[in-house]
């Protein structure tokens, strides 16, 4: 029998982690870290030393991103269609 470990996720998580959390692939992370997440709000640049640098590698805020992905639903291709019903 396979031992099964069931994980609570901390608020700030590593992409590895926020991928299988969420379902969000790789590039759609860059992708919205470079063009619609805010540094300090959905993600953060860390460093073991404490002195990240932009090139450091990243935290990600699951909570925020959820919300994110979230405010998204007024969006969608057909929700004018929606909302007209």
């Amino acid at each position: 029998m396979a031992l099964i470990t069931q994980l609570t996720p901390a608020k700030w998580v590593t992409e590895d982690v926020l991928i299988a959390i969420t379902g969000l692939r790789p590039g759609t992370i860059k992708r919205a870290r470079e063009k619609s997440w805010l540094q300090g709000r959905e993600y953060l640049h860390f460093a073991p030393e404490g002195d990240p640098k932009p090139n450091s590698e990243c935290m990600y805020n699951h909570l925020a991103i959820e919300q994110w992905i979230e405010r998204q639903a007024a969006n969608q291709p057909d929700a004018l269609v929606r909302k007209k019903a």
